[in-house]
């Protein structure tokens, strides 16, 4: 059963250390480069334990770290939004077990309101899991940058429902 842990300042560590992965292997999609310590730069990271309007999740299945995901409400326009799905990642040992589309459920069971997700063109995995748990909200596809889209959709209280659109994602 998939369970969201929120980050406190004492799992700072832990998600620096979960973040350098996913940054890592986001450099398929990235031109991002490291430093000389080896650190992939990632500018708001301070700002989840100094934001208050920022927060991280470790995702849990049962009692297994299998994933994390930041979120914040700051949109990528500057117009009204709920929720902004800054990071999000299922590790690899743990894909293809639905458990990325049990999150989204969870995810958006918990934070219904005005949502956005952004992915880049090239990771197909990416665009084909977002548009598919996000088919039933009818979103707006909005190019963001030569590589990126944004989907921008809301999810309302009473739409979520055991029929949720991410029970027949990834």
């Amino acid at each position: 059963m998939i369970n969201l842990k929120k980050v406190s300042a004492d799992d700072r560590e832990l998600l620096f250390n979960l973040n350098q992965k996913y940054l890592y292997e986001m450099t398929n999609f990235y031109d991002d480069a490291l430093d000389e310590k080896g650190i992939l730069y990632y500018g708001y990271f301070d700002a989840y334990f100094t934001d208050p309007l920022r927060s991280a999740y470790l995702i849990l299945n049962d009692d297994d770290l299998c994933g994390f995901l930041m979120l914040h409400p700051y949109s990528y326009f500057g117009g009204p939004t709920d929720h902004v799905l800054a990071e999000f990642t299922v590790f690899p040992m743990y894909r293809r077990q639905r458990l990325a589309a049990e999150t989204v459920k969870l995810l958006f069971d918990t934070f219904p309101g005005r949502w956005e997700i952004k992915y880049n063109e090239k990771n197909t995995a990416a665009k084909s899991f977002w548009n598919k748990c996000t088919q039933c909200y009818k979103p707006e596809q909005i190019t963001y940058s030569d590589t990126e889209t944004v989907l921008v959709f809301r999810v309302d209280q009473t739409a979520v429902s055991p029929g949720h659109p991410a029970d027949n994602a990834g």
